[in-house]
């Protein structure tokens, strides 16, 4: 039975990013293992995973000593465990990963890059996270950009050439459970309780957005062109799901201000289950600076929800404009009040939009099928080691 680690930082990816797929691989014959430092997700997702997980400390910052440390941990995991597969999300855990597997004489090596923290770099710290995204990509066997606008950032950065480079499907990292993310599969009477507490009335028109709270995901544009709509529309309302994170990209104190004094801006915290607030609200608004494949919108579409995306990759392959959502320029407030007011106000727009959500997220992202095309790369690469071997036995 092959081994096959699964590395990302935090253990928060492996619960968001990789759901359900180790299960999954092991009933093909694959024996998984997981990798990440620790974080408060790190027992769930033992459970939820089915699968064991192992510690090694890393961190989201650029920390030499610690890297150094945590590069010698995951060296002797490798060492002990000897897997034939490495697969890395995540820029740290890519590194750590790609280069500790290749030492460590692992025979594959597979990084997907979901998003790069780096375009939203400059300076010395940009020539840095280039240096180092090319070393990860020199130390794997294959790069797996989630989306097609990603692949061509890299090929143009000059990361790796094109023969190291592949999209898996349309896109995306798992794919989506649609049968799971389905206004079905929910409880009626704990959706009507959740709309009270949070005083949803008739006649509220309930944009979302679901992410963490911090600027490169857009939430102060967002929320200053709230205000702005507000202004005039008073059936406006604003729930924001997700985490509060000061550390690495804060938000500005008035931000802040606006988001805890504002009686028509919900903020619900980190949500383990956000459906019900998919099924509560009539849009999602995303307005992010950089992703790789988000899994916001295709939840937003199962759920019938029009979404306002930037013109970003990822964003701009799962929202066609005017089809089943509206595109605008990152870091555009006016734009972004200006589509939020478009659906608010354009019934004929909206209903159009809606009708065509759930079916164009169906069609092309299906998770099982993702998770076959995936196990068909694990096998392939095995199968080509296997003959490596067997031409110099």
């Amino acid at each position: 039975m092959p081994k096959l680690f699964r590395i990302t930082t935090v253990p928060l990816s492996l619960q968001k990013l990789i759901t359900g797929q180790l299960p999954y691989m092991r009933t093909k014959g694959f024996e998984p293992l997981m990798i990440s430092a620790d974080g408060p997700e790190a027992k769930a997702v033992v459970v939820e995973q089915e699968c064991e997980h192992v510690l090694v400390p890393m961190t989201r910052k650029i920390t030499p000593l610690q890297d150094l440390k945590a590069l010698w941990a995951f060296y002797r995991l490798c060492k002990k465990h000897k897997p034939e597969i490495i697969h890395s999300h995540t820029p740290k855990a890519g590194i750590i990963g790609m280069l500790g597997g290749m030492l460590a004489g692992v025979p594959v090596r597979l990084h997907t890059v979901a998003g790069l923290p780096l375009m939203e770099t400059a300076g010395i710290t940009r020539k840095i996270l280039n240096a180092v995204e090319k070393l990860t990509y020199a130390c794997a066997t294959k790069v797996y950009p989630n989306s097609t606008v990603l692949k061509d950032f890299i090929l143009r950065s000059g990361y790796c050439g094109p023969e190291k480079v592949k999209v898996i499907g349309n896109g995306s990292s798992n794919g989506i459970n649609t049968d799971f993310f389905s206004a079905e599969a929910l409880d009626a009477a704990k959706l009507r309780q959740l709309r009270q507490e949070l005083n949803i009335q008739d006649e509220d028109f309930v944009f979302l957005f679901i992410g963490r709270l911090v600027k490169d995901k857009g939430v102060r544009v967002l929320v200053e062109a709230f205000k702005a709509l507000q202004a005039k529309y008073k059936q406006a309302k604003l729930i924001l799901v997700g985490p509060l994170e000061q550390d690495l990209d804060p938000l500005p104190p008035e931000t802040l201000r606006d988001i805890e004094q504002n009686e028509r801006i919900l903020s619900v915290g980190y949500q383990n289950d956000v459906r019900p607030y998919l099924a509560l609200s009539h849009a999602l608004a995303f307005p992010s600076y950089r992703e790789g494949f988000p899994n916001v919108p295709m939840q937003a579409g199962c759920f019938e929800l029009p979404s306002i995306v930037t013109d970003i990759n990822g964003c701009n392959e799962i929202i066609v404009e005017g089809e089943n959502g509206l595109i605008i320029p990152p870091k555009n407030e006016q734009k972004l009040l200006e589509a939020m007011k478009s659906l608010l106000t354009d019934k004929e727009l909206y209903t159009y939009l809606k009708s065509n959500a759930r079916r164009m997220i169906v069609e092309r992202y299906d998770q099982q099928h993702f998770w076959e095309l995936l196990y068909q790369e694990y096998e392939e690469h095995l199968k080509k080691h296997e003959l490596a071997i067997s031409k110099f036995s």
